[in-house]
């Protein structure tokens, strides 16, 4: 593995403060260590089967019992992830070293008493899930994310924190982190326990990256630290592409945030054993892609746009109902189409305005976004809101159970960036020389700039102030918001009028015969039916369900797709063709009534076949060029 270090003098040590959005930003002073600070110790000596090897202290303690705990939730998610699963071999100790028992309430919590004022725990951390959620450990490095590492107290939450860590001797392990380096590059504090559990890390041999961006006339370092497999060569071409995303989305809010010392940092690992992920913080971002950079170079770049985006939306301009973040419980919002799904409408737009995806592309992904919102029957179950708090059952939460939210939930992410679509044209189109970056930008002036979180009447107050016109504010809330006015689903955006002024299409596939996209499995006894079927669609009506196997159509067996292709293709929308299949209860024969596909695409007029105004090409190039 080839490392690049562009520092000299020492280890390459990329820290700044940590500041989350559960509190407010920290003073510019360092925290320093003191008699009351909660000491971490770190060590890796089982690295290899995913162990690390954990100490902390927690002195200057009252006689009463101690109550610690590892995090059921993580900044960023809205799920449960129930961390203490993976923490084993517990000993418990006072200051004299004397073994302390401790009750266990539930399986968070190890409550402690009979102390002498310091308390010392000593544990085991199992690790191996790279991504920015959990935690990994291994002979090529870790990748630590605190609330699924640590463990912390009841009643310190002000106590300041270090934490030193301990590499396997010989390994070159850096840190990568935004807490607050010290004169040892391996020891790291935090101003208190929020601030800590905000604060991932990455530790490996990492190939690091850094440059300044100026705004408002102070310069801020911006530092991709990465994890990799790849050359030097690949990195220096991949961050000249993420600078680009960068001042991109810089320019929709005309500043950058005050990052807390200065500094902004990617903690991103590109690696064959990486889950995919991204996960914001106030000051960094953890990025996560399974293979090589080369390899996933573009999809990489689509989560740097996003999480980013975050540094603004969310992290600081922060719904009210993530205020405080809860460390022990589910935390619900009704703002997650705004701050998840805007910033998703925001990472394509940036990555177009960067030149990273050219029109077809970014075509390509609006269609996606129009396709599946105008055809999920999740429409008629509940609002964009209502959708942001079901977050909790969705957000990468586990289950065993088979769910029917193919039917009935729309992604919070798909959903807010359709939104921002359709509202970012709207305003283009009503209002002359605006558009949804000026709400952006008005919304980190009121709620971001000093940290004054928002509920959804806020955004609607925000919006009409920024237009002159509250009478459209809340007709767009209403109408597609709230959902107030749906009967029986929330209503559908006009994207095809909406597009057609930017000189895109959106089109439909009337003549392709369709019965249902039912994710099917091919094998010699049939189609085994393996997704849920959607709501109203020519199977589902028929009485197919999921894990049924669709035996024959049309008299032909099903043993591959091409089949099942060239079935429909001698066949129009409104034939009904004779199905067998068998499910709970033995083989049924019925008919199914062919359809016509309503998936929809965008795509640019001028790649369709026809031309582009000049009135079309002017409003494209006002909402996609480079800021």
């Amino acid at each position: 593995m080839r490392r690049n270090d562009p520092w000299q003098g020492g280890p390459c040590i990329l820290a700044l403060v940590l500041g989350c959005g559960a509190c407010a930003a920290p003073s510019e002073s360092q925290p320093t260590a003191s008699e009351d600070a909660i000491v971490y110790h770190v060590s890796f000596p089982n690295a290899v089967h995913h162990e690390a090897e954990v100490e902390v202290t927690f002195p200057a303690l009252p006689p009463t019992p101690l109550e610690i705990r590892m995090s059921r939730t993580s900044p960023g998610r809205y799920a449960l992830h129930e961390f203490a699963k993976n923490v084993y071999d517990v000993r418990i100790a006072d200051g004299a070293e004397r073994t302390l028992q401790a009750e266990r309430p539930d399986l968070h919590q190890w409550t402690v008493t009979g102390h002498d004022g310091t308390v010392t725990v000593r544990y085991t951390l199992f690790a191996d899930r790279i991504d920015g959620t959990y935690a990994s450990v291994d002979r090529e490095g870790a990748m630590l994310n605190i609330p699924a590492s640590m463990m912390w107290a009841r009643g310190l939450e002000e106590r300041p924190v270090e934490i030193r860590f301990q590499p396997p001797e010989g390994s070159g392990w850096v840190a990568a982190t935004q807490l607050v380096p010290t004169e040892d590059p391996l020891t790291f504090t935090a101003p208190d326990q929020a601030y800590f559990l905000d604060s991932p890390v990455l530790l490996a041999e990492l190939d690091i990256r850094e440059w300044t961006v100026e705004s408002q006339g102070t310069p801020y370092s911006i530092r991709f630290a990465l994890h990799h497999e790849g050359s030097p060569d690949e990195l220096d071409r991949y961050v000249e592409k993420v600078k680009k995303v960068v001042d991109q989305e810089v320019a929709v809010f005309g500043e950058l945030p005050a990052f807390d010392y200065g500094t902004y940092t990617f903690l991103a690992s590109y690696l064959p054993w990486a889950a995919g992920d991204g996960m914001e913080h106030r000051n960094s971002t953890v990025l996560s892609r399974q293979g090589h950079l080369a390899e996933v170079e573009l999809s990489a770049l689509g989560t740097v746009a996003h999480e980013f985006f975050h540094a603004w939306n969310i992290e600081r301009i922060r719904p009210a109902s993530l205020e405080p973040f809860d460390f022990e419980a589910a935390d619900v919002s009704q703002e997650l189409w705004f701050g998840e799904g805007f910033t998703s409408y925001y990472d394509d737009l940036a990555m177009a305005r960067a030149g990273v995806i050219d029109v077809a592309e970014f075509a390509s992904r609006l269609g996606s976004l129009v396709s599946t919102v105008t055809n999920s029957p999740g429409r008629g179950f509940y609002s964009p809101i209502e959708m942001s708090m079901q977050a909790p059952f969705v957000d990468a939460a586990v289950s065993v159970d088979p769910q029917n939210r193919s039917n009935t939930f729309i992604s919070y992410y798909t959903w807010g960036a359709a939104l921002g679509l359709a509202l970012d044209l709207s305003i283009r189109q009503r209002f002359s020389g605006r558009s949804l970056d000026d709400f952006m930008r008005e919304m980190w002036i009121r709620h971001g700039r000093d940290f004054r979180p928002y509920d959804v009447d806020d955004l609607e107050t925000v919006l009409g102030d920024v237009l002159g016109d509250a009478e459209f504010a809340r007709s767009f809330f209403d109408q597609y918001v709230r959902g107030t006015d749906r009967d029986p689903q929330v209503p559908v955006p006009d994207y095809p009028a909406l597009l057609a002024r930017a000189g895109f299409l959106v089109e439909g596939n009337e003549a392709q015969p369709w019965i249902g996209n039912a994710g099917l499995e091919y094998g010699p006894d049939g189609a085994w039916v393996r997704a849920p079927v959607r709501i109203n669609t020519p199977l589902y009506r028929t009485g197919i369900e999921r894990d049924d196997v669709l035996v024959s159509l049309d008299g032909e067996a099903l043993t591959g797709p091409r089949v099942l292709n060239r079935i429909l293709e001698g066949h129009r929308p409104g034939d009904r063709i004779q199905v067998v299949w068998r499910g709970r209860g033995g083989e049924f024969v019925g008919e199914v009534t062919v359809e016509s596909d309503p998936n929809l695409t965008v795509r640019p007029a001028e790649a369709a076949g026809g031309s582009l105004s000049d009135g079309a090409r002017a409003f494209r190039n006002d909402w996609l060029s480079p800021r």
